[in-house]
């Protein structure tokens, strides 16, 4: 059970809402993966649509809740702004906080994210910051009272993958906050990497919105998260240099 804040999720998996061909597609996504979480920008909803459906009415909210993000944000104000309008439309203190500090990248921002952090922890908001895979960052994120700390695995749709183990397994273990890898991720094998880490969950949009098959992918990114997880919990061997028989030397027939 992944615990963030008062919410209970069973699924570690939480989806985007963005870049789908449709929201038929993207309902059957969710369905696919089994997500109990989905993010929703609150800058690109178009709270002017009349008679059109929207991006929330295709998101079975009786078993997913909602995260609102702040995408789009450069300024720790804009995205303070954001988050807030987000509490009013969506009626939850949730928040993924973005402040992005590049165009081109997508890179965050990580003194402007601190910065909002702090406002919205204050302001009773249950943030979830997109930060970089940096220990420090994380574990000052989660010392101001982040409820979880989102380091990326790679740029923002890059689907380049985890770049950087060995600074995640640093955060999960510099951090007492759920981890969850956010960005980058290209395939399931990737889901399945990060939580053999030991990984609390994992975000991922365009890696299942911009694959050839999405509904495909979505179910085989739960698959591996499952395999991942349980990988983990199961402990694996000790890594060794040379080669060593699997079937025991005494007691077999010829000794």
């Amino acid at each position: 059970m992944l615990k963030i804040g008062g919410l209970e999720l069973r699924s570690r998996l939480v989806l985007g809402t963005g870049k789908y061909p449709d929201f038929d597609v993207m309902r059957r996504c969710h369905e696919a993966s089994g997500t109990e979480l989905v993010t929703v920008a609150i800058r690109r909803v178009d709270l002017q649509a009349i008679g059109a459906p929207t991006v929330l009415e295709a998101i079975d909210r009786s078993r997913i809740a909602l995260l609102p993000n702040t995408a789009g944000c450069y300024t720790p104000e804009d995205a303070v702004v954001t988050a807030e309008l987000g509490r009013e439309l969506l009626e939850t203190n949730l928040v993924k906080l973005e402040v992005i500090g590049d165009p081109d990248t997508l890179l965050p921002d990580i003194e402007g994210t601190l910065e909002a952090a702090r406002l919205l922890v204050r302001a009773g908001f249950d943030v979830l910051p997109y930060t970089t895979d940096d220990p420090v960052a994380c574990r000052r994120l989660a010392d101001i009272g982040c409820k979880a700390v989102m380091p990326l695995a790679a740029p923002i749709g890059s689907g380049l993958g985890i770049r950087n183990p060995t600074n995640l397994l640093l955060i999960r273990e510099k951090v007492s906050v759920p981890v969850i890898v956010d960005a980058g991720v290209g395939t399931a094998s990737d889901v399945a990497i990060a939580f053999e880490l030991g990984i609390d969950g994992v975000l991922l949009n365009t890696a299942v919105a911009g694959a050839r098959d999405p509904v495909k992918m979505a179910e085989a990114m739960k698959h591996a998260a499952l395999a991942g997880r349980g990988a983990y919990e199961a402990g694996r061997i000790e890594r060794k240099l040379h080669g060593q028989a699997s079937s025991p030397l005494e007691g077999t027939l010829g000794s």
